[in-house]
């Protein structure tokens, strides 16, 4: 059997020996699971923290104006508008 160089773009894509290490899909589906998992950590504790510096500045808003104006100022804070 004759046996055949690779292409460039094969060593490229497949790598030399101990230099790029190849991985079973069973072991790159554990990787991407736990790669996912840190991803939706991250981003359920950005989500409680913006609810907290929300929650924050709403309060701030309440202690600020005066009873007539909280909820125009809560309502403009709310939908994004500027006040």
């Amino acid at each position: 059997m004759e046996k055949k160089e690779l292409s460039p773009l094969a060593r490229q894509l497949l790598g030399h020996a101990n230099v790029m290490p190849m991985f079973t899909q069973k072991e790159f589906d554990r990787e991407l699971a736990h790669a996912k998992a840190e991803i939706m950590a991250f981003a359920i504790d950005a989500a409680r923290q913006a609810v907290a510096m929300e929650n924050e500045a709403c309060a701030r808003l309440a202690d600020e104006a005066e009873q007539h104006e909280l909820a125009m100022a809560i309502r403009q804070r709310l939908s994004g508008r500027p006040h």
